[in-house]
């Protein structure tokens, strides 16, 4: 049998492992910084809880789990012979696994409501699946770094989540763009063009700009039925300065509203210097349908990488409402943990003794010396020492060269004549010097 992996996903090995668990402790570390606390949701959710939260587009990337047993036992014949899929999968499917953590979270905080405390921030770092076409930066398994607060209004809290944004690219040495717009904003500019029902169908359009270009998004949009005047109408508004478009969005009431919040953000922001650049972007669109306020995404600043959205997220005020709980706003930002990842390695920004699994390896040259150097590792290890022992006395030759494998900084080699007089032959593997040590000095000379 030939092993492989599922499409859109990866092993990794113990460097690669090492640097994803770096990443993800710089990330907790901030989130940590700004009060919030951490969850955890399963895996599978019902199906029911995440279908109608990402828009047609998102419903049809979620993995679906069949049902348990004779899943074809209770599946509508007739949809069968039809081959309708949206009929069959509802009879033979009812969970599916998770596409975001924001869905999940919110149904969190309605089955948990009367065991939380109000505003609640938390954060989570778990993997999420999506049925999407596997290329450079996108996967079908990927872990999100999520940050949320919900119960409360104040913009604030949009302030703060830049703040996140920036600490947070500050810290691992990547430069970005913060970019920031707010949904009723666009609201307003399809009020202006005269078509303000077509909200979804022009975001889910222009935020494939920078993919389609400005002729792929206008036949987008008249493919869902917003005339073509109007959609020009659109595309020319997105076009627009700020202060520009503040004026043609004062006649609209979304608009007018959007400009104001937004506003509103930079105003906490004064006399904060990020360290990253931020912007308002009219044309930032994200096209998931529960975001109704401010909405957030972070490009990389450089052309040393090309590379996709390294983060997004936005305000929802309705998202808990679907689930029974009203009066429950959020906002929220993600993290593309992968694709951080593939621009760290890239740009090389892994601290450099990241890779260094031992910071001792002993070498025994009989049975005596192995039995002293297993307590040697262990006094190592109590003194807070990353330290292991060649699992068996050997050719010397051959524990060198295992050593040589691993990287180790040092090695202490047991013979019978420094076990004779309490000691180690202590090798700096760098430099090649080596000296006789007591036992009892081993750790402090590492240290």
């Amino acid at each position: 049998m030939k092993v492989s992996l599922p499409k859109g996903t990866r092993d990794f090995l113990p460097a690669q492992a090492r640097k994803r668990k770096y990443l993800f402790s710089q990330i907790e570390q901030v989130f940590q910084y700004f009060g919030y606390v951490p969850i955890e949701t399963p895996v599978l959710e019902n199906l029911s809880t995440l279908m109608g939260k990402y828009g047609e587009e998102g419903d049809n990337l979620l993995f679906k789990v069949l049902n348990n047993g004779d899943f074809l036992a209770k599946a509508d014949a007739q949809a069968l012979t039809d081959r309708d899929s949206s009929r069959v999968v509802s009879d033979i499917a009812k969970r599916g696994l998770r596409y975001d953590l924001t869905v999940p979270f919110a149904r969190f905080v309605v089955m948990h409501q009367h065991e939380l405390y109000f505003p609640f921030k938390r954060y989570q770092i778990q993997p999420v699946w999506r049925a999407d076409r596997p290329q450079r930066g996108r996967y079908q398994e990927f872990y999100q770094c999520d940050v949320d607060v919900v119960g409360s209004e104040s913009l604030m809290y949009e302030a703060e989540l830049i703040q996140i944004y920036d600490t947070v690219f500050h810290k691992l040495g990547i430069p970005v763009e913060i970019r920031v717009n707010n949904r009723k904003i666009l609201a307003g500019i399809v009020e202006s063009a005269g078509v303000p029902d077509k909200l979804t169908e022009m975001t889910v359009a222009i935020d494939k700009l920078d993919k389609i270009g400005v002729n792929g998004v206008l036949e987008e949009m008249v493919r869902k039925g917003i005339p073509e005047g109007n959609a020009l109408h659109i595309l020319n508004t997105i076009q627009l300065d700020w202060d520009e478009l503040v004026n043609t969005l004062t006649q609209t009431i979304s608009g007018a509203k959007g400009v104001a919040e937004l506003e509103q953000v930079w105003e906490y922001l004064e006399g904060i210097s990020p360290n990253n650049h931020l912007s308002k972007d009219i044309r930032l669109a994200r096209g998931l349908n529960y975001y109704t306020g401010c909405i957030f995404e972070i490009a990389l600043a450089t052309d040393q990488v090309q590379m996709g959205s390294l983060g997004g997220g936005g305000r929802y005020a309705e998202l808990t409402g679907v689930f029974g709980l009203d009066n429950m706003p959020g906002v929220g930002i993600s993290f593309g943990a992968e694709r951080i990842y593939d621009v760290m390695d890239e740009l090389q920004l892994w601290p450099k003794d990241l890779d260094r699994q031992l910071d001792l390896l002993v070498l025994a040259m009989d049975d005596v010396c192995h039995r002293a150097g297993f307590k040697l590792v262990s006094d190592l290890r109590l003194a807070h020492l990353r330290a292991d022992l060649y699992p068996q006395p050997d050719k010397f030759k051959k524990q060198m060269k295992y050593a040589d494998t691993l990287g180790v900084p040092w090695v202490a080699i047991i013979g019978p004549e420094e076990l004779q007089e309490q000691e180690v032959t202590l090798k700096n593997m760098s430099t090649g010097e080596q000296s006789r040590v007591s036992i009892r000095e081993v750790a402090a000379k590492i240290q």
